[in-house]
């Protein structure tokens, strides 16, 4: 079966506004294995790159002058991923960016049934745990060392790992089903069999003296509930 890993960079994260992809990259696969076939391309945006997202891809206004824009990349792109499904770490988020580019180059939308959100695999397959593409790479033993900055490529080519890693364990995680983690539990438990119960204390025992002493008194109450409920 072949898919498509996919990754793209960007100007920043909002798709409905003025935000443009940079850079796209993927990785083709087939039945989870690459094939070694790519796809990358660098973007001019047709507008400024933030220094809050050039730190993060690198990828800065003189770098990207040259570069051709989406509509000009457009067919080649759409020709490499032909039907194949897209496997992409947060889906919606790049397809929110592919789908702008699209329209804006007068092609139809990518239906986001042709993704496949290894975000949303991570979380429901590993629940409590962090699902970053680092923290998935970690996991596995996937070196990323090289992953100094974001890069579409690179990205796309470390998700075609985590994504057949990830369909390859067959571990089982489950969620807590009490308020309690295990661990609390096994320390309330310690706590418990450790706790020292003091020994109930003696109660004296009163004489026939005593107990004369005590009825004569309470006859002397008026209306005492004691003798009554005895009566």
């Amino acid at each position: 079966m072949r898919e498509i890993a996919l990754d793209t960079e960007t100007t920043g994260t909002d798709s409905k506004g003025s935000d443009r992809i940079v850079s796209i990259g993927c990785v083709e696969m087939e039945n989870r294995i690459k094939t070694g076939k790519t796809f990358y391309k660098l973007i001019n945006p047709e507008r400024s790159v933030p220094k809050e997202a050039v730190a993060i891809h690198g990828l800065s206004d003189e770098i990207l002058a040259s570069k051709p824009k989406f509509w000009e990349i457009v067919d080649e792109f759409l020709e490499f991923i032909g039907n194949a499904p897209l496997v992409i770490h947060n889906a919606p988020f790049d397809m929110g960016f592919i789908n702008k580019e699209l329209k804006l180059s007068g092609k139809e939308p990518l239906p986001m049934t042709r993704a496949i959100d290894t975000l949303t695999m991570a979380r429901k397959k590993y629940p409590g745990h962090q699902a970053s593409l680092d923290k998935l790479c970690l996991k596995f033993g996937i070196d990323n060392s090289n992953r100094q900055i974001h890069g579409a490529l690179l990205d796309a080519d470390l998700l075609a790992d985590v994504y057949d890693k990830m369909l390859a364990d067959t571990t089982v995680v489950k969620e807590p089903t009490d308020i309690f983690s295990t661990l609390d539990i096994v320390n309330f438990s310690a706590q418990a069999n450790q706790k020292k119960f003091r020994e109930p204390r003696p109660h004296p025992q009163i004489n026939e003296e005593e107990t004369k002493t005590h009825l004569e008194a309470l006859g002397r109450v008026k209306n005492c509930l004691w003798t009554q409920n005895n009566s």
